[in-house]
C-alpha cells in the first residue's frame, strides 16, 4: 500500500501536516528531531569508544596469570 504513494502523494501529506500544526511547530519539532540524533549519535560513538579502551587494556595485559598474582 505504501509502496504507490510517490512524490504527488508525499507532497500533499507535507502540504496537509502543515497547514494543520503550522510552521512554528514543525520547525521546532525537526530541531528537537536532530538533537534527539545527536544525542543518539554520541551515545553510540561514547560506547564505542569504550569497547575499544576496555579491549586495548586487555590486550596490554596479556601475561599468563601464575599462583601469585591470584594471591
Amino acid at each position: 500500500m505504501l509502496n504507490n504513494i510517490g512524490l504527488p502523494g508525499l507532497l500533499l501529506i507535507a502540504v496537509v501536516v502543515l497547514v494543520l500544526f503550522g510552521r512554528g511547530k514543525i520547525s521546532s519539532l525537526m530541531g528537537e528531531v536532530g538533537k534527539g540524533i545527536t544525542a543518539f549519535k554520541k551515545g553510540v560513538s561514547d560506547g564505542t569508544k569504550e569497547l575499544e579502551e576496555d579491549v586495548a587494556q586487555t590486550a596490554k595485559d596479556v601475561s599468563p596469570e601464575t599462583d601469585k598474582d591470584k594471591a
